[in-house]
């Protein structure tokens, strides 16, 4: 696995001079709109929920003694929740919202690896349905990775967890990023559950992409372009992965 987490990471470099050698510098543009309108919206929300949650923390607390330090914790606890959910909420949507622009990306991208033709001309129908096969993974995403958040999160409230839990739930959501920016390219291959078969077959690809495009999400401008870059990377890891 670790072997194909550094091979994913390296990809990265490799996607990169891709698109610039293709000239693929089209496709960052609408997603990088997208992922900057939701970021906006995403992060306003976050921003006034996270006092109103903490709050809601302390009114649980029934004793006077201790209630300011306990305050201070919940809204802490509070902030880092509402910020770990909107991070969830902001990346899946992202993959959702952008993957019928990704998907051409990414058949461009293998078409140009494998040397011929990939998948079907474009049409409305075909638009629609990577739409709402993204639309379908996404979700199925959510729930999972809300679930495996949701018991971190709990578990960090345990002090001899408390270190690991914030770097585990990075690994989470790490994971069913990579998962969903190498389906884009699982889509002209396999069906839904053929598709989950896969990532799980090869997790170490799906986790090193996925470091790399929650990092990207987390400095600068980095969000602008992490979707067009993490989805021509998981495109090259995965065509060379089935052609093994």
């Amino acid at each position: 696995m670790i072997q194909d987490i550094l091979s994913s990471i390296r990809n990265y470099g490799r996607a990169l001079q891709l698109i610039g050698q293709l000239r693929l510098w089209g496709y960052v543009l609408l997603p990088a709109l997208i992922s900057l309108a939701l970021l906006a919206g995403i992060g306003a929300t976050a921003w006034g929920m996270s006092d109103n949650f903490g709050n809601w923390l302390v009114s649980w607390y029934p004793w006077d003694w201790g209630s300011e330090a306990v305050r201070k914790i919940a809204q802490v606890a509070g902030g880092l929740t509402v910020a770990a959910l909107g991070l969830i909420l902001y990346k899946n949507l992202v993959i959702i919202l952008a993957g019928p622009f990704m998907s051409p990306l990414s058949e461009k991208v293998e078409d140009h690896l494998r040397g011929e033709p990939s998948g079907p001309a474009f049409t409305v129908a075909g638009f629609l349905s990577d739409f709402f096969r993204g639309l379908r993974i996404g979700v199925r995403n959510i729930v999972r990775e809300l679930f495996f958040t949701v018991l971190l999160l709990l578990a960090g409230l345990i002090p001899i967890f408390s270190p690991v839990s914030p770097f585990a739930i990075f690994l989470v959501q790490s994971y069913y990023a990579g998962f969903g920016n190498m389906d884009y390219t699982l889509e002209r291959h396999f069906r839904v559950g053929g598709s989950v078969q896969f990532v799980r077959a090869n997790a170490g690809l799906a986790l090193g992409n996925g470091i790399v495009f929650m990092g990207l999400l987390l400095i600068g401008i980095g969000f602008l372009i992490a979707p067009p870059l993490a989805t021509v990377a998981a495109t090259i890891d995965t065509v060379e992965r089935l052609e093994r």
